[in-house]
């Protein structure tokens, strides 16, 4: 996968300044592999040519922005699927009852349960920002609580995960 998107990235390396950081932003706000911790570590080792702290800003600001309105619409957005299709009931009806799991989880805590299962930048799908807001919506937590804990999560993964790159960085030179 790794050498896929390098073989795509690669020529944008002489891309203007702004395309790269607009490709990045881009990225970023992606669920599953838009996160900072995922971004970070594929772009942050060079391949576009960006430096590290510049990246970890752009995907740190692209991964929080659609965590509020994950938060405010998803609910309305399961609703409509229901309704166009029994398929797409039932994909939904999935994705709640994987969330009310991994939610019960998290009831104790919600703040700090949100922080933490953002914050930790472990490669597994469903352990972003994305999940968290959906985790959220489905178990009602208030915007004011799910949002700041989210964001301290994505930051914490974010700068966790640009220490490394840079100290990894630092190690290859």
């Amino acid at each position: 996968m790794l050498e896929l998107l390098e073989g795509f990235l690669t020529p944008l390396r002489d891309a203007p300044f702004m395309l790269r950081i607009l490709l990045v932003f881009g990225v970023s706000l992606l669920p599953g592999i838009g996160g900072p911790a995922t971004t970070i570590a594929i772009v942050g080792h060079g391949i576009l040519g960006l430096p590290v702290p510049v990246v970890t800003v752009v995907c740190i600001i692209g991964n929080i922005i659609p965590v509020p309105f994950i938060i405010l619409f998803i609910r309305a957005i399961f609703n409509w699927l229901r309704k166009i299709s029994d398929r797409f009931g039932r994909l939904v009806d999935r994705l709640e009852e994987k969330a009310n799991l991994r939610g019960e989880r998290l009831k104790k805590g919600v703040f700090v349960g949100l922080t933490l299962y953002v914050a930790v930048p472990l490669p597994l799908p469903g352990m972003g920002a994305w999940t968290a807001a959906l985790l959220a919506a489905v178990l009602n937590v208030e915007l004011k609580v799910a949002f700041p804990a989210i964001a301290i999560g994505v930051v914490i993964a974010g700068t966790i995960v640009a220490f490394g790159v840079m100290g990894f960085s630092a190690l290859m030179t």
